[in-house]
């Protein structure tokens, strides 16, 4: 203790009964304990920043992970069909992944209607008559409307209508003339046919359309649709009627969508890339040693960045020469990031989509399936690569934190005995003068 207090005057102003700087004296007596806390602490503070930039690149390669499923989903993007039309003003298509690449003959006789009734014209506020018609839809049960005075308007009888639920929508429509009810069937074709019938009331009905089926020709076989999106014609290719035009067949061509594909490709290099950036951020290390990341030194981190570039590195024989990523178009360069080229990445896929598409997607061989298995010996929280070292580093953290809890007790423990010592040593030190006088006094009067 008088080592650490030794640079200490006994007072500010010097002399005996001044007294004592207790908490001065009290500091510094517990400098190494402090010291040993502050070196914990900094510890923590780098084992927080080890556990924050491991999560970031642990995110990384879960985004890589998504990017490389959406490369061997065999519903996703490596799967997507388009479709072409010879002549979208009569008829277009789109196609789902079970669809199957080729060209089919359409020829679309007519559209299918909807069909609709109107009445004559009236002012919009004519009370109408009461009375009652039937409405029926196709083969369906008629359903009686009622005019009442709780529903004697156009406006109320459409609205009473609608509140049915009988497969009609109704509606008043206004022009030069007056104000008609409009009534429209909900289903369209040939099974949505509306029949008004039965008719009381002072309201006359006109017949707009007849409810019809669509009519076509597919492949020379003729399809009848109660809709013009006909779906089940062609196996997963659904048409869109706009227009008839009999005797003019539509040609209509579904290929695999190359767009899709190259936008899943495209993501894929995107998702490595964030991936291996973070990484190397980590082992930057200038040569004066500057530098580097908080896990410049973390082992498992090399190791998977080396997993990372050897998953990226795959080939496998056949595919028509689409053996590899280079051979598709996306490149290794020297940091280990991927570059797309975009020209070779859309040639391949012109010319070669199923070599490129089985390279990618083969459910043993394929890179994708292989990168996937990489990611997750590396990512797993339980055995994985990262997911250990996550583990070790958070276990470690939480030790220290118990440590510098424990060291941070003992310290207020020991500066509240400290200060008591150097307040009863101030005490004393304050009444020197006191004693020496009666001392003095005492050997004077002896």
């Amino acid at each position: 203790m008088a080592t650490s207090t030794s640079n200490l005057s006994i007072a500010s102003t010097g002399g005996l009964g001044a007294g004592i700087d207790v908490q001065q004296f009290v500091t510094l007596a517990l400098a190494g304990d402090q010291a040993n806390i502050t070196q914990l602490q900094k510890q923590q503070t780098a084992l927080n920043s080890q556990t924050t930039a491991l999560s970031q690149i642990t995110t990384d390669f879960n985004n890589l992970q998504t990017a490389a499923f959406a490369l061997s989903d065999p519903l996703g993007a490596l799967n997507a069909l388009t479709t072409t039309s010879s002549n979208s003003g009569v008829v277009s298509a789109t196609a789902s992944s079970s669809a199957l690449a080729g060209t089919h003959s359409v020829t679309v006789s007519a559209l299918a209607t909807t069909s609709s009734y109107y009445t004559n014209s009236l002012a919009a506020t004519t009370v109408l008559a009461p009375g009652s018609f039937s409405v029926q839809v196709g083969t369906g049960v008629a359903a009686t409307v009622t005019i009442d005075s709780t529903n004697n308007t156009l406006a109320g009888l459409a609205e009473s209508i609608n509140t049915k639920g009988i497969g009609v929508q109704a509606s008043v429509i206004s022009d030069a003339n007056g104000s008609r009810l409009a009534l429209v069937s909900s289903t369209t074709g040939l099974p949505g046919d509306l029949t008004v019938s039965s008719n009381t009331t002072g309201l006359s009905f006109t017949k707009a359309v007849n409810g019809s089926n669509a009519s076509l020709v597919v492949d020379g076989v003729p399809i009848s649709s109660t809709s013009n999106t006909v779906s089940g014609a062609i196996n997963g290719v659904t048409l869109s009627l706009a227009s008839a035009a009999a005797g003019t067949p539509v040609s209509i061509t579904t290929t695999p969508d190359a767009t899709q594909a190259t936008t899943a490709v495209n993501a894929f290099v995107s998702s490595y890339n964030t991936a291996l950036k973070d990484i190397n951020v980590q082992f930057a290390v200038l040569s004066d040693g500057s530098g580097g990341g908080p896990l410049e030194s973390d082992g498992s981190l090399r190791e998977a960045q080396a997993a990372l570039l050897a998953a990226v590195s795959y080939s496998t024989p056949g595919n028509n020469g689409a053996v590899n990523l280079g051979s598709i178009g996306v490149n290794l360069n020297n940091d280990g990031t991927l570059t797309t080229t975009a020209s070779t990445l859309s040639s391949a896929l012109a010319s070669n989509f199923s070599g490129v598409q089985n390279f990618l997607q083969a459910t043993t061989t394929g890179f994708a399936n292989n990168l996937s298995k990489i990611l997750t010996n590396i990512t797993d929280s339980s055995a994985g690569t990262l997911g250990l070292d996550a583990k070790g580093i958070s276990q470690s953290s939480q030790a220290l934190s118990q440590q510098i809890s424990d060291l941070q007790a003992a310290l207020t423990t020991k500066r509240q005995g400290l200060t008591l010592l150097y307040a009863q040593v101030n005490v004393t030190l304050q009444e020197l003068p006191l004693l020496q006088s009666q001392l003095t006094q005492q050997l004077a009067s002896a």
